[in-house]
């Protein structure tokens, strides 16, 4: 039934030049929960008319209680660039009718540091332009936000060319780890609910 659907998007650049980007780590989380659930993320045609501008996949997401099957979940890594990710993310809320307190977008985040994940609903985008698009195509800020530390840029480096730059080399030892928490944060918002998902990933390991 459609009233316990949930959109799980992640955020990025399409293309194999952005695919190892800062920019790109929401794709990346999306891409590891097709992963975990067993399923391959298809071109969305008929959906979004004629141009497919997402790819999605549709799955049950956890156990509930009892043995019965978790909610149903749509994951969407939107084809168009990040600017412009508001649009199939709006559409396939309208197809889907999943209301914006259901809707779950992963994204990298200058303002947190690296490989950390922080979990809220609405406030600002601070300055991301693919979250404002989002916002302004579901018409509300108030859609939950897995937020993906990828740290400030060094220096005077621009932030814009900073997250379309790769992740470093001492980043890279990490990054599976991060994908991975990130993965599982998502997942515990929409089975566990967001009060007890930011209990649990907004403690560290040694309770600091």
């Amino acid at each position: 039934m459609a009233e316990d659907r949930w959109l799980l998007v992640g955020l990025g650049n399409p293309g194999p030049e952005y695919a190892g980007n800062r920019h790109n780590v929401g794709a990346m989380v999306l891409d590891e929960l097709a992963r975990r659930l067993g399923v391959t993320l298809g071109r969305t045609g008929g959906v979004l008319g004629r141009r497919p501008q997402a790819a999605t996949a549709e799955a049950r997401l956890g156990t509930l209680p009892g043995g019965a099957p978790g909610p149903r979940v749509v994951l969407a890594r939107p084809t168009t660039y990040m600017n412009v990710s508001g649009g199939p993310v709006g559409q396939l809320a309208r197809y889907y009718d999943v209301p914006a307190e259901r809707v779950v977008v992963v994204h990298d985040e200058l303002d947190i540091p690296f490989a950390d994940v922080r979990l809220k609903v609405g406030g600002g985008e601070g300055g991301h332009n693919g979250l404002r698009d989002v916002s302004r195509a579901l018409g509300t800020k108030d859609y939950v936000r897995v937020r993906v530390g990828v740290g400030r840029p060094p220096g005077r480096m621009d932030a814009a060319d900073f997250v379309l730059r790769d992740f470093s080399a001492t980043e890279r030892k990490d990054l599976e780890w991060l994908v991975d928490r990130a993965a599982d944060a998502a997942e515990a918002v929409v089975v566990e609910g967001l009060e007890r998902a930011q209990l649990l990933f907004h403690t560290k390991p040694n309770g600091g």
